[in-house]
């Protein structure tokens, strides 16, 4: 059974004594609630006053924990699992998360499912308060700023029972700023339930690169003022649920062929052109009130001939986000565990260059220990000054205060369930998921599939596995979707490269249906994806492609024979269900593209422009 208690009890006297006094602010007996207040206020003179005495009162090693948002493994911020004992050991040197906020002062935890904190909601409502309480019992009782990337779409660490919402992409397929605001509205509103409260997400770049291999779908599309508005509506949406929403990748990481994950990523734009096509989104962050901006690990010699990555450069962050956008908030390194931010200096030199850049949190270092002890020693040394180790620490305190962070810092199992994967949630999802579906082609008009003349369906193609690693396979949902909307499906897992012999068993399964549906998966020009859908059109039964992932498939799939085809822009099953739809006649295809599709062997020749999208 759950535990039920509320907020107010989870926070003890003694804690809520303690957070208060460390702020500066006078508490009476069961009135911290009271101190959310217009004199409380972030950005207040007083406010401003009492997080400088409670600076001053903490140590040097305090005041440098607090810029790093380390990962840590486990369930529990005191009881993990063996193996993720283990791993915290191995990794960080530390059993468990209390004892990596006792021994670093860290400022914020980044949350991934792959680290184990993910499991289920109440879980991880357990898992953040235990974080907190952590954070209490150190010497200036400080709580922390608990972040992950829940984008949404092919990015999103938080799954079901939470509500998955359409990625950026879909979103603006569906080009609905409100859809946009709501899905951001009810994303934060059950982050902030499971108490997570600075979420990585709008993605603000502008994808006008095809080819690029980490932006992609997770990008809202290639048009910048449509992008600009787009983001803007998150930003809104999930700061009125009460989070911090997070702007990135500055300066924009949108058109490179090279993943900033596993290379150094050149931008090769003018000053005139990143002001034209990937400032604007930045602009509008900053304009709705952006909490949090992060950085990109790419280089941009017009913005900075050092050619330092954008993390590590002075002139990018401070002469261009500080000083000529007039951003005040906190920035946020991309993880520092990439190789794109580790190709040109070494981890220990990371941390000290991007302090001294402009940077306030350092996100998820490879070594904890290595960046702390470097970044302590380059204060101590006078390299850093404390002053501007000070300035970093207002930010992300004023952040904190924000969030409610110092007036109560805990989540309840009762908030849990009145807030997290809700009925009228997933309703929404549903609906806005249905007006992103985009339909490219429809041969013949054989879309609408009627149910009377291509009930019998196959169902084949790519499984990539779920972004939360809770929805899924493809194959299976989409099946799933088609039995309960009246058609009788079938599922057949082909892969992303499949194989002669999956070929034959698809071909083999296609005899006697009505039609096949086929979810591709970034389709190239050698893929044995085209393969499949050529192979399946041979027989004669009508086959619909949905590209599952990047709206590009279609242009590496022509001359297969296709009868239709659709994009998704993700693969979670809220867009594969919609999807379903649209295919049942269930739901318009009203899905326009937020990207042009061009052709393969010549990009100057547009062969679906921004705005194409078919209807019935």
């Amino acid at each position: 059974m759950h535990d039920r208690t509320s907020r107010r009890t989870l926070l003890t006297a003694t804690a809520a004594t303690g957070v208060a006094a460390a702020a500066g602010m006078a508490v009476a007996p069961g009135a911290v609630a009271a101190q959310k207040s217009a004199s409380s206020s972030p950005t207040s003179a007083a406010t401003t006053r009492r997080l400088k005495r409670l600076i001053s009162r903490m140590s040097l090693e305090e005041k440098v924990g607090q810029l790093f948002v380390m990962r840590v493994y486990g369930h529990s911020a005191t009881e993990p699992d063996q193996a993720d004992i283990d791993a915290n050991l191995a990794e960080i040197g530390v059993r468990t998360a209390a004892e990596m906020i006792a021994k670093y002062h860290v400022g914020g935890i980044i949350y991934f499912a792959w680290a184990h904190n993910t499991r289920d909601p109440h879980q991880i409502a357990d898992l953040s308060n235990g974080i907190q309480r952590a954070g209490l019992a150190g010497p200036n009782s400080l709580p922390l700023l608990i972040s992950t990337d829940q984008e949404h779409g092919i990015v999103c660490r938080v799954g079901e029972p939470a509500t998955l919402m359409p990625g950026a992409m879909a979103l603006g397929a569906g080009g609905s700023r409100s859809d946009a605001r709501r899905a951001g509205q009810i994303a934060g509103a059950e982050l902030a339930a499971i108490g997570i409260c600075q979420n990585y997400a709008p993605d603000a770049d502008v994808n006008v690169n095809p080819a690029n291999p980490v932006i992609g779908v997770r990008s809202f599309g290639s048009d910048p003022q449509s992008v600009a508005g787009m983001v803007a509506a998150q930003v809104k949406g999930y700061q009125s649920a009460g989070i911090a929403s997070t702007a990135k990748h500055f300066p924009g990481h949108g058109d490179t062929s090279t993943d900033s994950h596993t290379g150094l990523p050149v931008i090769t734009h003018t000053r005139e052109q990143w002001a034209e096509l990937d400032a604007p989104p930045f602009r509008a962050a900053i304009a709705a009130g952006i909490d949090s901006i992060m950085t990109a690990h790419i280089v941009v010699p017009a913005l900075d001939p050092a050619e330092d990555p954008a993390t590590l450069s002075k002139p990018i962050l401070t002469g261009i986000l500080r000083e000529e956008l007039g951003y005040d908030g906190v920035v946020v390194t991309d993880s520092l565990g990439m190789e794109g931010v580790r190709t040109k200096y070494g981890d220990e030199r990371v941390p000290v260059l991007a302090l001294q850049a402009g940077v306030d949190q350092l996100l998820n270092p490879p070594s904890l220990e290595v960046s702390w002890n470097a970044l302590l020693a380059a204060v101590k040394s006078g390299e850093v000054s404390e002053a501007r180790l000070d300035e970093s620490i207002l930010r992300i305190l004023r952040l904190k205060t924000k969030l409610g962070l110092f007036d109560d810092p805990f989540v309840s199992h009762r908030g849990v369930d009145r807030n997290v994967g809700t009925r009228s949630h997933l309703a929404a999802a549903d609906r806005i998921a249905e007006h992103t579906t985009t339909l490219l082609a429809n041969t013949g008009a054989v879309l609408p599939l009627s149910r009377r003349s291509h009930r019998n369906l196959l169902v084949v193609g790519a499984d990539p596995a779920s972004p939360s690693g809770t929805t899924g396979p493809p194959t299976t949902t989409l099946a799933q979707a088609f039995n309960e909307l009246g058609y009788t499906a079938t599922a057949l897992s082909t892969g992303t490269t499949p194989t002669r012999a999956a070929i034959d068993a698809a071909v083999a399964a296609a005899q006697g249906k009505d039609a096949v549906v086929v979810g591709t998966y970034n389709v190239t020009a050698t893929s044995s994806q085209r393969t499949l859908v050529s192979e399946l059109a041979a027989t004669g039964v009508p086959v619909i492609t949905i590209a599952i992932r990047n709206p590009y498939d279609i242009a590496r799939l022509a001359g297969t024979g296709y009868a239709a085809s659709l994009a998704s822009y993700s693969w979670t099953d809220v867009e594969l269900r919609a999807a379903a739809r649209v295919i049942a006649g269930q739901a318009e295809p009203e899905g326009k593209l937020p990207v042009p599709v061009q052709r393969p062997d010549d990009p100057s020749q547009v062969l679906y422009p921004v705005g194409y999208g078919l209807t019935y």
